[in-house]
């Protein structure tokens, strides 16, 4: 997944999420909504985020350094963590404690601004031009990640994606458009009913969206920094390319993991012909890694380790599949 979809995605969330936060705070000072005061913060959370995934790709263009030999190309991921513990407390965590604030002024008898005063409409208004702009950011993190995504379902790409840009702006951007959603609702049935519990119906319900979605992204993202190995047509174009080299009778195992979105280390063991001397191996190994390169480009360290291949003495010590190994 290219860097520059993600950052094209992120700028389009970042414009929209400044704009639609000032109109959300303006129409909960006239209105009192608490569904717009965490509608509001909200897009500030969300803005906030954004800059975090801005921080976080540029600090991982950093060069490698004799303590960091392999880069920062997870800096990415880390940014990407922090961005699920921002949703989950300013986002989440704070519309559950205004839903909650709110309840107790409702079940008080504290008078309502948005019940019973003039500007009432202007939530609905501000609402309704957010869902559009909010609309706009949305489609333009589907149209990125439609380049990259394939056949595979909206799930598996979220699942899957190794750079995370991407799969949290889907993310931000689709819980920001059900929470605007559910804010208009509670402000609309509020004004309509004159019954305040709808609005923290709404507040309670956004609260709840942004923890649920702070989990899935914190929960993609942990797997990311352990340390997540290629994809399966990654490994396959990998062994398939070893495996017509010139030099290299078999793929005995190999090994694979992210260091970055766009950088992949690779070990693998493979099988020479037993009558190779010095000279043929190194010959191998070369074009091992040559072969490698050309079938996935992002495979940037690999290692190689030759060995002479006895059928069925060593096999794979990881419980996967495969063909029959040993030495």
């Amino acid at each position: 997944m290219s860097a520059e979809g993600g950052t094209k995605a992120v700028l389009a969330a970042l414009t929209a999420n400044l704009g639609i936060a000032v109109m959300k705070f303006v129409a909960f000072f006239l209105t009192g909504a608490s569904s717009m005061l965490a509608e509001g913060i909200h897009s500030v959370a969300d803005s906030g985020n954004q800059v975090l995934l801005l921080l976080g790709g540029k600090r991982a263009t950093r060069a490698a350094t004799p303590e960091h030999p392999f880069g920062f190309g997870r800096e990415r991921y880390i940014y990407s963590f922090l961005v699920a513990i921002v949703l989950f407390s300013v986002g989440g965590l704070f519309a559950l404690y205004e839903a909650y604030h709110k309840a107790h002024e409702v079940h008080e008898g504290v008078p309502n601004e948005l019940i019973e005063g003039r500007w009432w409409w202007v939530a609905i208004v501000v609402l309704l031009g957010s869902i559009v702009m909010e609309g706009f950011s949305f489609r333009t993190a589907v149209t990125e990640s439609n380049k990259t995504r394939g056949d595979v379902s909206w799930p598996d790409f979220i699942r899957r994606a190794k750079s995370p840009e991407l799969p949290v702006i889907l993310l931000e951007d689709l819980a920001a458009l059900i929470g605007l959603v559910l804010a208009l609702l509670g402000v609309g049935l509020s004004k309509l009913t004159g019954n305040g519990y709808f609005d923290v119906a709404g507040t309670a319900g956004i609260g709840l969206l942004l923890v649920c979605v702070a989990v899935v992204l914190g929960l993609e993202t942990k797997s990311l920094l352990l340390g997540e190995s290629a994809t399966p047509d990654a490994e396959r174009r990998l062994r398939e390319r070893l495996e017509q080299t010139d030099g290299v009778d078999r793929v005995i195992h190999m090994r694979t993991m992210h260091l970055g979105p766009e950088e992949l280390l690779v070990g693998v063991k493979i099988g020479v012909p037993p009558e190779s001397d010095a000279a043929a191996v190194a010959a191998s190994i070369d074009a091992a890694e040559r072969a490698m390169r050309e079938a996935e480009p992002t495979a940037s360290v690999i290692y190689v380790e030759p060995d002479i291949y006895v059928e069925n003495h060593h096999r794979d010590p990881r419980p996967e599949p495969p063909s029959p190994v040993g030495h």
